[in-house]
């Protein structure tokens, strides 16, 4: 049989980095996959002010840049594959990736979440071209411009008012009449004067020539339809999503229990209902989808996959 790690972890989030971090200095042999880019959503977060002890000018780039590099001080090894299927036979796990077969005795699931789609005709046909859901990748592409930002919640006024640094003009649309995110943080968007606010309006359509040039709205009360239309001189605008996240979880359907959003369900030590099979990060099934939970799941995944291998297998 080839080489038997004691942990393989799938994601590297900030959780999965975390737990990294500990199974290595655990001395536990760590293997880490991540089929995209290290570091998850915290990667392009352009602040990281909510974090107990980061200094000012943080950003989830510099955190994840400094994670991965503790992570590979202790022996973690990062390999960029994808993961196509997950197996437990007797007590090891037979992970296969893309590219080759591994075995392990542990296993943390941290795969992450991915940007919920509004689901509205135009919205894939013009992602890249006006529409986007990462403010920090692409903020930069409507200096002086007009963006709606669609959502409510802390990610969307948090990067409402991020992209205030770059936007003439800011318009947070909300299906609700009030936000739902932090008081802390509606403070600070209310207070901006390029901050402006769409109540209970929804999009229904994104149109345009090559790139975004309109957008219908909907009030949700009144069902009224009014179609916004870029500034003749500027010819288009930004259409930032942020309205929640989908869980990355489809590896494991079937051999994991989940809830009905797809979030893998655990307890507080991360144990799965699959012996040896840990969770952590934003795809387990909590109330606080953090930085700071996702490196606190990871590190309880790590040390709880720690006290398994050593009731399992010595």
């Amino acid at each position: 049989m080839k080489n038997i790690y004691d942990v393989i972890i799938i994601g590297a989030g900030p959780a999965g980095l975390s737990a990294g971090l500990y199974a290595a200095r655990a001395k536990l042999s760590t293997l880490l996959f991540e089929k995209s880019k290290v570091g998850g959503q915290i990667a392009t977060t352009d602040e990281v002010a909510n974090y107990p002890g980061a200094v000012p000018g943080s950003t989830g780039p510099s955190l994840v840049t400094r994670m991965l590099e503790q992570c590979r001080s202790f022996g973690v090894v990062l390999k960029k594959e994808a993961i196509t299927s997950i197996v437990k036979a007797g007590d090891l796990f037979i992970v296969t990736s893309e590219k080759e077969t591994y075995h392990a005795r542990s296993v943390i699931a941290s795969p992450g979440v991915q940007p919920r789609l509004l689901g509205v005709p135009g919205e894939r046909e013009f992602t890249g071209r006006g529409v986007a859901y990462c403010a920090t990748c692409d903020a930069d592409f409507f200096t002086d411009l007009e963006i709606f930002v669609i959502g409510g919640g802390d990610s969307a006024v948090e990067e409402a008012i991020f992209l205030t640094k770059f936007a003439r003009k800011v318009t947070i649309v909300h299906r609700r009449d009030q936000l739902a995110a932090a008081k802390s943080i509606q403070e600070k968007a209310f207070k901006n004067e390029k901050i402006s606010f769409l109540w209970d309006t929804v999009v229904t359509e994104i149109k345009g020539e090559g790139i975004v040039e309109s957008i219908i709205f909907k009030n949700v009360k009144t069902q009224e339809l009014h179609e916004y239309e870029a500034d003749e001189a500027e010819g288009t605008f930004g259409v930032f999503v942020f309205i929640g996240f989908i869980p990355q979880t489809e590896l494991f359907k079937g051999l994991l229990e989940m809830n009905d959003a797809g979030f893998i369900i655990s307890n507080e030590d991360m144990k799965t209902n699959v012996a040896g099979l840990f969770v952590a990060g934003d795809c387990r099934a909590k109330s606080l989808k953090q930085l700071v939970t996702a490196v606190s799941d990871g590190a309880i995944a790590a040390v709880q996959a720690e006290k398994y291998i050593e009731a399992t297998f010595h």
